[in-house]
Formats: C-alpha cells, structure tokens, sequence
C-alpha cells in the first residue's frame, strides 16, 4: 500500500509540474526577412543562442521584413522581430508606411548591425544613382524598409519613383531579375555581405554602385537615422575598391508584453556570446554594447535595460 501511495504522489508531483510549466521554457516566435536576406540567417543564429543559453524555445519565420513583423507582433502572432531603425521610427511615430497607424506595442532590445543601402546592377552604363532615371529598378516592395530607402536615396539624387521603371520586388526576385535581363538594378537593403548578391556576384558580372558625395549628403541631412558606410573590397566577388554607401541599423525588437525576466535572458544570451556568434555569422562582429544602445527612435523594454544596465549603460525605457 505504501508503495502504490508513493507512486500516485509522485505521479501527482509530475503532472503538477507539468501543468506549470515544470520545464521552465518560453516559446517565441520571431519574424525576420526573406531567405535570401540577412535577417534570415542572422535570426537563426541568435535563436540558437537564445535557446541554448536562456531556456527560451524561438521559432524563426521568414516574412516580408520590418513593416511585417512590427504588425505581427503588434497582432500578438511573433513575439520578437528584426527591423530596421527607420522603418521602427516610422511605426512609433505614426509615419510614412504607418500614417495614421501608429503602433507601440514594441520594446528594442537591441541595435544589432549596419544594414547598407546596396544598389547593384550587372549594366556598366550605371555608375551612379543619376543613371538610373528611365531604367527598370526594383526598389522593394510598396511600404517597405526597402522601398523607403530607395526613394530616399532616388530623391537626394533629384529623381522621382516617376523618373524611374519601379519594379516591386524581394531580393531573390530582383536578382534573378536581374539575371535574366527584365530589370536594370535592384536596391537590396541588408548587412553585406547580403547572400543574394553574394550568389549574384559569383556568376555574374554584377557590382555595387556607390551611393555617396553629395547625394548622400542630401540624405542625411534630410533623414539623420542614415549614416555613411563603407562596404570592403573583397565582400563580394569581383569588388577591388571600397564601396562607399549608406546605412540604417538592424535592431531587434520585441513585444512589450514579454516579461522582464525573459527580455534579460536573452539579452545577456546574445551578449555574453558574441565571439561564439561571430563565428557562425560575420554580422555578429557588429554586436557591441554601445551599437546596441546608441540611435534608438523607440524605448528599450526594462528586461533589455536591466541588462545594458548592469554594463554601465543606461537606456530609455516607457
């Protein structure tokens, strides 16, 4: 009797632990970019950390990128997303792809890399942003981070969406576009080496045309969330000089809803591993504690901040 007592008590224990969440793991869901992006396989990796080393379960998504994931969060379907700083700048402040839609049921957890503004063509009559008037570009889909981007830098060139043949298309889309001869150029926004133009440069005579000089001038003082960049010779193949650019930053955002103490976790699980990251994935030598916590146009959630914190950085948090 006493043992069958023991074995029902102990029955009871598991599946009172079991209806608590004995296991202590979080699940969430992050929205990212398309596959061809970097957002794509940078998510992957910090998910692998995220998992590994704060107990939370991430499931990463491909999506349509930054306006995307901030809506799917805000609709509570992912609970983290990579965005672009602009395009989360818009969304807080109720701009551009989201006038009269603001959304703010996102916190940053961090800045995470440069995303350069990459115009790239296989066409050697385009040397600069001007020579794009009266050909076919793609320019990213309508309201995107991309597109955003595209008719930033077109305007500071003096050119309009008008001026050019637009084409709405997804990095993989637009090189393949390219490829075949049915686009002129293409803007790919994303942390280079972007995977797309790393293929495109393999078996094809493509490059990057500089956006810099005056037009990016222009862009700065008209847009201060760009800065200029420098893509290294050698990123991609058949690239001998430096590319001079300009950049917004990737940022890892989050639902405001998450508890403090899972935001922290994986905060300092991305954090406390860079070097292991940055052997995964090169972008991961961006990750540095004043990247993470310098140009951000939205508040921090208290979970990221308790972490920053902890480093002597003090971040805003609403």
């Amino acid at each position: 009797m006493k043992k069958i007592l023991s074995v029902i008590l102990a029955l009871t224990l598991i599946l009172t632990l079991t209806a608590c969440g004995g296991s202590g793991a979080s699940k969430m869901t992050m929205g990212t970019g398309g596959t061809a992006g970097t957002y794509y396989a940078f998510g992957g990796v910090l998910a692998q950390y995220m998992k590994n080393h704060a107990g939370i379960d991430v499931t990463v998504v491909s999506t349509d990128g930054s306006k995307a994931n901030i809506e799917s969060i805000d609709a509570g379907d992912y609970q983290l997303g990579t965005v672009q700083s602009d395009v989360m700048a818009y969304a807080w402040q109720g701009t551009r792809s989201f006038d009269g839609s603001k959304i703010d049921s996102f916190r940053v957890v961090a800045g995470l890399y440069a995303e350069s503004v990459q115009l790239i063509t296989m066409d050697p009559a385009i040397k600069t942003v001007a020579d794009l008037k009266g050909r076919a570009v793609s320019i990213g889909a309508p309201g995107s981070g991309v597109y955003f981007n595209a008719t930033d830098v077109l305007a500071a060139a003096g050119l309009s969406e008008s001026d050019i043949k637009a084409q709405y298309q997804s990095f993989a889309d637009s090189t393949d576009a390219l490829k075949d001869g049915k686009i002129d150029a293409a803007f790919i926004v994303a942390g280079a080496p972007t995977a797309a133009i790393t293929e495109l440069c393999t078996t094809n005579d493509a490059f990057l045309v500089p956006i810099d000089g005056d037009i990016a001038d222009k862009l700065m003082a008209d847009c201060p969330f760009y800065t200029v960049y420098n893509i290294p010779a050698g990123t991609y193949n058949g690239q001998t000089e430096d590319v001079k650019t300009v950049t917004v930053k990737a940022t890892l955002i989050v639902s405001a809803d998450a508890s403090e103490e899972d935001v922290y976790n994986l905060t300092k699980a991305i954090f406390d591993n860079v070097d292991a990251i940055t052997a995964e994935n090169g972008k991961g030598a961006e990750l540095s504690i004043e990247n993470a916590t310098s140009g951000m146009t939205a508040p921090f959630h208290a979970g990221a901040a308790k972490y920053f914190a902890e480093k002597g950085v003090t971040v805003e948090t609403n």
